[in-house]
């Protein structure tokens, strides 16, 4: 069925069309609870439960890459419209990198003001051609989703029509920066506060048992933050990728920042995830690890200073079919996300890896024949 309000207008299209989204329910009527919305929204109920709600924001990072591949069939870095050269630059945050692709970015930016998606102005990232694009803080978990969900298709669509590809590959290069989803959340009460402020620059108890949620519920939630196979290349030790439960302050070598700013603004920016990765579930699966770890009261232990991301956490299943094994065995999520929607995932998510399994991949025949 449609959702409500939803219904917007498809700018890149070659004539009027509108796009709307679409929920599934059970053959009583209830919300179906196989779908990623759905549970996203169970996970915002047990929130409200304690007088709260979620404050969200995404990041999303891609590469935008030539529509053709090399002669070995590898993706390559774009050709500059302004240049006419292919892109090698390594120029994070630089200027010059966003000049030749304006055309493409304003059509972006044009693109998600006509659909309602609060996205801001785009940056260079690490890699040739890597980017990324904000979304606003949005007061509705849910519908923070619905936009992440949204900027997302707009960016290929918008892409394609610029003879690129917009690529939310986790790892597409080895050797070069891979493409996260960073999620920046803060809990406001029935009054408009922020929780997680206390007043002072460390912010209140219930931030820390916060970020000792999601340290206790990552090991079980990695299925969600890295979906594919694929996912978890990026994560190798001082590539600015989290690899272990460690927290900070301003610190982007942790897994959970808490950012500088204002004190009202206290939040968590949770840094584990991929591009790759739903946006409804990691949302969920954030959310769920917030709610435990407050209604727990788990501490985090103490803040990390320097680089974090040096060595890697064993206990951390960083290899897809450990994770689904964790996830099999969990008991934390399957309280917030339901056994059903758990077995249903991981069960497809193996069956994906045992079908990529069964394909003999180039470097057995180079390595083998």
């Amino acid at each position: 069925y449609p959702i409500s309000e939803s219904i917007v207008p498809v700018p890149w299209a070659s004539m009027k069309q509108a796009q709307v989204l679409m929920t599934m329910v059970d053959r009583d009527g209830t919300p179906l609870n196989l779908e990623p919305r759905v549970v996203l929204s169970n996970v915002v109920a047990k929130l409200a439960e304690l007088g709260l709600h979620a404050v969200t924001a995404c990041e999303f990072e891609f590469y935008v890459l030539d529509r053709e591949r090399d002669r070995k069939g590898l993706p390559q870095a774009p050709i500059n419209p302004a240049t006419g050269q292919r892109e090698t630059a390594n120029e994070v945050y630089g200027i010059t990198e966003l000049d030749g692709f304006m055309s493409l970015l304003k059509d972006i930016d044009e693109a998600a003001a006509e659909q309602g998606v609060p996205a801001s102005g785009a940056t260079a990232e690490f890699a040739p051609g890597q980017y990324e694009i904000n979304l606003n803080h949005e007061h509705d978990a849910v519908r923070a989703g619905d936009h992440a969900v949204m900027l997302r298709h707009l960016i290929g669509a918008i892409a394609r029509k610029h003879n690129f590809i917009a690529s939310f590959m986790a790892k597409p290069f080895m050797g070069q920066a891979g493409n996260g989803l960073h999620v920046h959340c803060s809990l406001l009460d029935e009054k408009g506060n922020n929780i997680f402020d206390n007043g002072t620059n460390e912010g209140s108890i219930k931030l820390r048992h916060a970020i000792g949620g999601l340290q206790a519920t990552l090991g079980e939630a990695m299925p969600f933050f890295a979906p594919n196979l694929n996912s978890y290349r990026r994560f190798e030790p001082n590539l600015f990728v989290p690899v272990n439960r460690a927290w900070g302050y301003n610190n982007r070598s942790v897994a959970f920042r808490v950012p500088a700013g204002s004190h009202s603004a206290m939040r968590v920016e949770h840094r584990v995830s991929g591009a790759d990765a739903n946006p409804y579930l990691v949302l969920a699966a954030i959310l769920a690890g917030i709610h435990y770890g407050i209604v727990n009261e788990i501490d985090p232990g103490e803040p990390a200073e320097g680089n974090a991301c040096d060595s890697m956490d064993e206990t951390i299943p960083f290899y897809l079919p450990s994770a689904l094994k964790r996830l099999r065995n969990s008991t934390i999520i399957r309280e917030y996300f339901g056994d059903q929607y758990v077995d249903v995932y991981a069960e497809t998510k193996m069956l994906e890896f045992d079908k990529f399994q069964r394909a003999i991949s180039p470097l057995e025949y180079d390595w083998y024949l």
